[in-house]
């Protein structure tokens, strides 16, 4: 099984940041202006559509408001992978200053490369959304 992950600085709060990514339905949108352009949830799954027009359908696995953390599995649409446990993490590192930490494991490996890096170029688009409000 694949492990990848990135993680990067975004010079905001913590809990501001916590309230967009933690947001099901309109996280995806609110968090990466222009690469994600649609999002909307039914329950515990959300079709994600992206700007070069690949849709992903998402399953929520869990969402824990005080370590400000969410967990999520592409099911369907995009990739159909054997395996995919996704987890987003926001960590204070001081006032107006958060580490986003973000992993996954998955099946077959053969994903890990591109979902890396999809998941790098997101990382900047995350990180720039953020810092420029």
């Amino acid at each position: 099984m694949a492990s990848i992950s990135t993680e990067f600085v975004i010079e905001t709060d913590a809990e501001q940041v916590w309230k967009v990514v933690g947001d099901w339905e309109n996280g995806p949108v609110d968090m990466a202006r222009g690469h994600v352009i649609a999002s909307r949830a039914e329950g515990t799954t959300r079709i994600v559509t992206f700007a070069d027009g690949l849709i992903a359908r998402e399953r929520l696995v869990a969402r824990d408001d005080a370590a400000r953390r969410i967990v999520y599995s592409v099911i369907g649409d995009m990739v159909r992978p054997e395996h995919d446990n996704a987890v987003m993490q926001i960590i204070a590192e001081g006032p107006g200053r958060c580490r986003f930490v973000w992993s996954r494991d998955l099946l077959p490996d053969e994903l890990a490369q591109p979902l890396h890096q999809g998941m790098e170029e997101a990382a900047a688009i995350i990180k720039r959304t953020f810092e420029d409000r």
